[in-house]
């Protein structure tokens, strides 16, 4: 007994009392602002960021710190704003109204390198699911998908990733409900992303969320989803990336869809881009599910830290659920042109 005691005490100690070297506080942060106007003066087009018509308004706040220590890493980010606090996941009971609603944590989590090939990491973190992202500064476009409103914002728990080569990777973990800081109902879904970069400037990813959340089958995060993300870079100047997915609940419904990124970039720091999308909620037993297209064309000027996006969005639904100028006659069709500030350092 004390012998095998002597043993683990040695294999704590050579993997803890090496020569700690540790990096400096890095700091980061993002903040956003911007004006919409709906061409049918309404809150048509409403894709979880960006909504106010004909408003200057605030989108968010991040503020974000990483320390490494060794083989350890801790990551933390706060947000402040109404992007961050009641448009992506809500602190509190959601009310906009209530005063002790103040921020919003976007990510908590740390990570450790057991081996360069092994990593595990615990904690909340924004999702590995989808090609756009909350923050607006790692976004392109300042509007969002519907492919990115429909899927989790961040996942709670523990995953492994393995890199068998520079070229493939593999993470697994077991997480909590869809964006949930904690789950007393226990971890309830599985998930897992298969990462290939099989030449320069290809990248792709595998991404798969399965698991069942305590609202039973009919809850929406009670389901399959299965994701790819991929982008390729032609030259310096033109690229483009993919998103694709499937979502499939345990009873009836669910949604697909699939969007397209090409970009030019004329300058570093001129860039232009489109993001064409199709996006279908699946039909629940004789209700066919809406369908929806959609085309934005944005532009990036930078300078510095200071990126501007002017951005025009035409999208269209079969089942009539926009407005037109009454207010009161529905329409198939819905546009609307938005110019936005982000800075990010």
């Amino acid at each position: 007994m004390n012998k095998s005691l002597s043993i683990l005490a040695f294999v704590l100690i050579s993997i803890f009392s090496y020569a700690q070297e540790s990096s400096p506080l890095e700091i980061t942060g993002y903040a956003d602002a911007y004006w919409k106007y709906d061409f049918a003066e309404q809150e048509n087009i409403g894709t979880f960021f960006g909504n106010n018509h004909n408003s200057i308004s605030l989108g968010m706040l991040g503020l974000g710190l990483k320390k490494s220590t060794g083989k350890a890493t801790f990551v933390g980010e706060l947000a402040f704003g109404p992007r961050g606090q009641y448009q992506s996941i809500l602190n509190g009971d959601g009310n906009a109204d209530n005063a002790d609603n103040s921020f919003h944590i976007q990510n908590l989590y740390m990570s450790y390198d057991f081996t360069d090939k092994f990593n595990m990491t615990a904690g909340y973190m924004g999702t590995f699911i989808g090609y756009e992202v909350i923050s607006p500064a790692s976004n392109f476009h300042y509007s969002t998908s519907y492919l990115f409103g429909a899927g989790p914002f961040q996942n709670a728990g523990i995953k492994a990733t393995y890199a068998f080569s520079d070229k493939v990777s593999l993470m697994a973990g077991l997480f909590n409900d869809w964006n949930v800081y904690q789950d007393f109902n226990g971890i309830s879904h599985v998930g897992a992303q298969l990462a290939l970069t099989p030449i320069e400037g290809f990248s792709a990813y595998l991404n798969f969320l399965t698991g069942s959340s305590d609202g039973g089958e009919d809850n929406y995060s009670s389901g399959t989803l299965v994701d790819l993300v991929a982008s390729y870079d032609f030259s310096p100047k033109v690229s483009l990336g993919l998103n694709a997915a499937d979502y499939t609940f345990q009873s009836d419904g669910g949604y697909s869809g699939v969007a397209l990124y090409p970009r030019y970039n004329f300058t570093e720091n001129i860039g232009l881009g489109v993001r064409a999308e199709y996006f279908k909620e699946k039909d629940v037993e004789e209700l066919e599910g809406a369908q929806f297209t959609s085309f934005t064309l944005s532009a990036q000027l930078k300078h510095g830290g200071l990126t501007l996006i002017p951005e025009i969005r035409l999208d269209n639904n079969n089942q009539s659920s926009f407005l037109k100028k009454d207010g009161l006659t529905a329409t198939k069709n819905a546009s609307q042109a938005s110019i936005a500030l982000v800075y990010a350092f």
